[in-house]
């Protein structure tokens, strides 16, 4: 493990939530910024109107209890991986609106590639391995669960 993993610098990890209230994209923004970054990448999911052409009217995200164990886990992981100066995650649950923001997540690096791909796999790993899920309601009258989101 080099100096900038999540044990040699217990202060990388600077943001690890899953929250019942609105996302702040300017939190996770201050949260990642580092004297030592060249580079800071931002994803913001945000609830769509329509999920493979069917209309949206409602939808939830529910959590397991371990959620921010795993995702703290997700993002040791990274921070051993990458040379990241730091990095935050936090992800919504309850219901959403269309247009609110589900997840905002950011790396910042000495580089811009390496903030995209720390970045780039935050976001994929968290969808894979963080138990959320989400139930979308569609205006069909039909509904869905959607795995780990």
């Amino acid at each position: 493990m080099n100096d900038d993993t999540a044990a040699g610098r217990p202060d990388v990890i600077r943001l690890a939530a899953v929250r019942d209230t609105p996302l702040s994209v300017d939190e996770v923004l201050g949260a990642v910024g580092d004297p030592g970054a060249g580079g800071t990448a931002v994803f913001i999911g945000t609830v769509r109107d329509t999920d493979h052409d069917r209309a949206v009217t409602a939808l939830s995200y529910s959590a397991h209890p371990s959620a921010e164990r795993e995702l703290r886990a997700l993002m040791e992981k990274i921070v051993a991986d990458f040379p990241v100066r730091a990095i935050a995650a936090v992800h919504r649950v309850g219901d959403l609106d269309i247009g609110d923001h589900a997840v905002v997540v950011a790396a910042s690096c000495p580089h811009r590639a390496e903030a995209f791909a720390a970045c780039r796999r935050l976001i994929d790993d968290l969808k894979a391995q963080v138990p959320i899920w989400k139930h979308q309601t569609f205006a069909d009258g039909g509904d869905e669960w959607v795995g780990a989101c």
